[in-house]
């Protein structure tokens, strides 16, 4: 018997163990928390199979999504990322991905890392929300708001409400599993 997945990734390989085995489960990793804060970034305002599958080609760009070494990228680095064929080669989102790797260094300093910080707006613990059809997930909300107005306030670029809501739903802040699909109650 086949297990129920949420609608949104039925049909391909890639993202069906995406859904599987990451997207939903609380994460509190500085590492993988910048890795999927750097992918959101580059999917606003395209799909999240595209990214997916340039997700490799990323790693390899971005030193393996090393925010120290991020952060201190200058031109010619910025240069290299714009000729890299594997990657969105947007140059607001490369110049971006620097700024946010320094306000993310920030933000570490202050509240000993960013996992402290962004699992504070949920009191460290997932909101599970009781969607019958992924369709009727909201693509932000009041909090994502509030997250991102902070974030940007910190000096973060190109994390508007729903590029928040997306990586708090990556990464397990909101459990936006369909309530049949097999997810749900395991993460």
């Amino acid at each position: 018997m086949e297990k129920h997945r949420c609608g949104w990734c039925k049909g391909d390989a890639l993202y069906e163990k995406y859904h599987d085995e990451e997207w939903g489960v609380p994460l509190k990793d500085d590492d993988r928390l910048f890795e999927f804060l750097i992918l959101e970034t580059f999917q606003a305002g395209l799909s999240w199979i595209t990214i997916l599958r340039k997700r490799e080609n990323f790693r390899q760009a971005f030193d393996h999504f090393d925010y120290k070494k991020i952060a201190k990228y200058g031109e010619s680095k910025i240069e290299s990322l714009l000729q890299d064929a594997g990657i969105i080669r947007n140059k607001l989102k490369i110049r971006a991905t620097v700024t946010n790797a320094q306000a993310y260094i920030d933000v570490q300093k202050e509240f000993g890392s960013f996992s402290n910080y962004i699992w504070e707006f949920v009191n460290g613990r997932p909101i599970k929300n009781n969607h019958r059809d992924y369709k009727n997930a909201p693509a932000h909300t009041p909090l994502s708001d509030t997250i991102s107005k902070d974030l940007k306030k910190r000096g973060f670029k190109f994390v508007g409400s729903t590029v928040i809501y997306a990586h708090m739903q990556a990464t397990g802040m909101v459990n936006d599993h369909e309530i049949n699909c097999f997810r749900y109650n395991e993460v």
